[in-house]
């Protein structure tokens, strides 16, 4: 573990650990995602470092910094409208950890051990999956923490994550005017029914499908979901 307890600066008043591999980050990240995306990772980044930086210093030390932000920065990178970042049949969490995983290969140096990409692989992987997330290692829990704070704010977020969740209002609203999240919704609904629109097959057991029967003329889950197949498939 490589856990990093200086502070070199300060965003949207949240003080940040800064190394050149978080700086490569929001670098790409700011290249792979429009404003709306971009500032979405940013906010996501920015709320969880506020709850690791509330952490008792023995907790603290333990949480490999580094991994987390590079991490939060790239977790959607399987938004991305790069081709290079996109799969046809994996999940758009799945497309951005291999994405984030082969970024800190080709530039992170050899203090990226196999155990620290598989954290951040993990994170960006389960970042949607609040409720595996949450009993992994802080790292994981953290990048799903501070994305979900981000979109629905503290007060929700507490409902998942409970007192992990240290955001408070003020430092959520000063994030918010630093990254604005204008226009948030429609962006998401937009990436959303395009994943449902594009690959369908990876949407049908996750929450993306939801937009897909709400947002997509014919979109129809039946005969994909598990309790489906069950009924089909298994035995009497």
């Amino acid at each position: 573990m490589v856990a990093i307890s200086f502070f070199t600066r300060v965003i949207a008043g949240i003080p940040v650990p800064n190394t050149p591999l978080i700086n490569s980050s929001i670098a790409l990240a700011r290249a792979a995602l429009p404003d709306e995306g971009y500032n979405h990772v940013m906010r996501s980044w920015l709320n969880g470092q506020a709850i690791i930086n509330k952490l008792p210093e023995v907790n603290r030390s333990r949480i490999d910094q580094e991994a987390f932000s590079v991490a939060a920065i790239l977790h959607d990178l399987g938004w991305s409208n790069q081709s290079e970042y996109i799969s046809t049949d994996k999940r758009f969490e799945i497309d951005g950890a291999f994405a984030a995983q082969n970024f800190i290969q080709k530039h992170g140096g050899p203090a990226w051990t196999p155990q620290r990409l598989q954290l951040v692989w993990d994170a960006i992987a389960l970042h949607t999956t609040s409720s595996i997330a949450r009993y992994k290692e802080a790292e994981v829990a953290i990048t799903s923490g501070g994305v979900l704070t981000e979109l629905f704010g503290p007060a929700t977020s507490k409902n998942f994550f409970g007192d992990l969740i240290t955001v408070d209002e003020a430092q959520w609203a000063r994030i918010v005017e630093e990254f604005p999240n204008r226009g948030l919704k429609g962006y998401f609904n937009d990436v959303m029914a395009h994943l449902c629109l594009t690959k369908p097959d990876t949407t049908w057991d996750n929450f993306v499908s939801d937009y897909g029967e709400v947002l997509v003329e014919g979109f129809n889950r039946t005969g994909h979901r598990t309790v489906d197949l069950s009924q089909v498939l298994l035995p009497q």
